[in-house]
């Protein structure tokens, strides 16, 4: 029988599978952490030398990470598949829809940088407006930057739901960038409290990750690249 053509729509899961997604991160981790380690480390450290350059290397690191996310979740399939991975795949998505993936890390840097500048207009404002005020205005500027705070989180929600399954479906599936954020967008809002429960837990252990020196990265990374590797084959694959 042939297999039908792959569609982009996401299965729904249920709430608890992402400490599946986890464990299986774990294992991945496991069966290569001397590879993971290296990967991590180099990444890390072009990211930062790259995001030196005042502002033109943040924007430049924004459009990479679709690139080198391609790159560790091409590591998670080699694992996946009994082969042995290489540090070199990290840059697996500079050979393979590198333009698409591209695209992805623009929609990304173009999105946090706005919502960025919105909340520093906001910020902003709020300072402007208890100077004007004098003393009284402490209340007004606490408000612009809880408001900012808000503004930030609300609207990094779509954001990340539309880019985090892209650069697996552009790398795996030769989807076109769009097409793979829609899809990606769709998958995260048909499994809202599943990916909920997942990004919540990610963001408190990336955290604490980040306390000694930044160290815990060195695992936090790995674990949480694999996971979502998992996370895209549990909802896409259906494996």
């Amino acid at each position: 029988m042939v297999p039908a053509p792959f569609d982009a729509t996401a299965r729904p899961v249920e709430p608890g599978a992402c400490f599946d997604w986890l464990r299986q991160g774990w294992a991945m981790f496991l069966a290569h952490p001397g590879i993971w380690i290296g990967s991590t480390v180099l990444l890390l450290v072009m990211l930062m030398a790259i995001s030196i350059v005042p502002f033109f290397g943040q924007v430049a690191a924004h459009l990479l990470v679709p690139l080198f996310g391609a790159g560790m979740l091409q590591i998670c399939r080699n694992i996946g598949e009994g082969r042995e991975p290489q540090i070199a795949d990290l840059f697996a998505g500079f050979r393979h829809r590198g333009g698409q993936l591209v695209m992805v890390g623009v929609f990304f840097a173009a999105g946090m940088f706005g919502i960025a500048f919105l909340a520093f207009l906001l910020i902003s404002g709020g300072v402007l407006g208890a100077a004007a005020s004098g003393s009284g205005g402490v209340g007004l500027a606490l408000g612009g930057i809880m408001l900012a705070g808000l503004l930030v989180m609300v609207l990094s929600v779509p954001v990340i739901m539309a880019t985090w399954f892209a650069p697996a479906l552009v790398y795996f599936h030769d989807l076109p960038a769009l097409v793979a954020m829609k899809a990606s967008f769709a998958a995260g809002l048909r499994n809202w409290l599943a990916m909920s429960i997942f990004g919540v837990f990610l963001f408190v252990a990336v955290f604490f990750a980040m306390l000694p020196l930044g160290l815990g990265l060195l695992l936090a990374l790995p674990v949480f690249s694999a996971a979502v590797y998992a996370s895209y084959r549990d909802m896409f694959t259906g494996v």
